[in-house]
């Protein structure tokens, strides 16, 4: 669900590209990354404060969110590379945030929904912190988990399309167990990708994250409300 470009390492992996250009994809990313948090609440609130996105239910809320997701990813693509693909990207971040808002709303309903969601949040980092962590560590080429995560995605995209209109908890509480698992690799796999060299531009590279840290928090918001949310 995201843009990845596949690239042949060079026998050190590290893709013909310097320690210096490296840490400055880096940078560039981790800033714009916690940049593209802040579209991404403010979406949230407002889609919690008007209700906007209340009606946007079963297939409906499914055409929107993935035909608004995929336009604005294949948007990014394109701009990548130039002065609009800052603002593209932040747009694309606002947006997510809007269609996350349902799901906040619904847990804002119990009466620890706000520590599900301090939890869900603090899950997140935690993840990012470990993964982050790892990927600064671990010395093999890890290039190889692209396709693997890539497959799992897609059977794990098909399977919560599937659920949309099954409507089965048992089937939610599996995929979002299955989408932490995922992602997070995905995180270790993106982190990886910067670290080597294997990824130069810092907007593709925080679009990859974004996506990750996205799907786990959602998916752990979803399992606590679902497991720990308490009724008024």
């Amino acid at each position: 669900m995201n843009d990845r470009v596949t690239t042949l390492p060079s026998a050190d992996y590290g893709y013909g590209i310097s320690q210096e250009q490296r840490h400055k994809v880096l940078r560039n990313t981790y800033w714009l990354l916690a940049l593209s948090l802040l579209p991404t609440v403010l979406g949230a609130w407002i889609g919690v404060a008007t209700g906007i996105t209340q009606s946007l239910r079963g297939g409906v809320g499914l055409i929107v969110f993935l035909g608004g997701a995929f336009g604005f990813m294949y948007a990014i693509e394109k701009t990548k590379r130039s002065a609009a693909g800052v603002p593209v990207l932040l747009a694309f971040t606002f947006f997510m945030g809007l269609m996350l808002s349902r799901m906040i709303g619904m847990v804002l309903g119990f009466k620890n929904g706000s520590e599900l969601i301090m939890t869900a949040f603090a899950g997140t980092a935690g993840v990012f912190f470990v993964m982050a962590s790892l990927a600064s560590v671990i010395k093999r080429d890890l290039s190889g988990m692209g396709k693997w995560l890539f497959v799992g995605a897609m059977v794990l995209m098909v399977g919560a399309i599937i659920n949309v209109f099954v409507g089965s908890t048992a089937g939610m509480m599996a995929i979002s167990v299955a989408a932490i698992g995922i992602f997070s690799a995905y995180m270790l796999y993106d982190l990886k990708q910067i670290l080597d060299g294997g990824e130069t531009n810092y907007i593709s590279a925080t679009l990859a994250l974004y996506l990750d840290l996205f799907n786990v928090f959602q998916s752990l918001l979803a399992l606590l409300g679902i497991m720990g949310g308490e009724r008024e």
